[in-house]
Formats: structure tokens, sequence, C-alpha cells
């Protein structure tokens, strides 16, 4: 029983940490452009080395 009172708050601890995380990077527009890297994987980059 002495193990789960230090496990939970541990556990609520890192989940809280996740969540701010998460929010933080939502603020920071990690998740703006959801599809721009998917579209960006398809450009040819061989006019660059060409010069």
């Amino acid at each position: 029983m002495s193990g789960l009172a230090f496990l939970i708050p541990i556990a609520l601890g890192l989940g809280m940490l996740g969540l701010t995380a998460f929010f933080w990077a939502m603020k920071r527009g990690q998740f703006e452009d959801l599809d721009g890297a998917a579209q960006r994987i398809l450009i040819d980059e061989e006019d660059e080395d060409e010069r």
C-alpha cells in the first residue's frame, strides 16, 4: 500500500508534465502545418544540386 502512495503522485506528475509539454508545443505552433512535411518529401531538390 505504501508503494501506491509513492507511485500515484509520480504518475500524476508525469501526466501533468506531458500535458504541459503538449500545450506548450501547441502554443509554439508545432501542429500548424500537418500537411507541409508530407508534401515537402515529394519536392524534387535536384535543381539546387545543379547550381
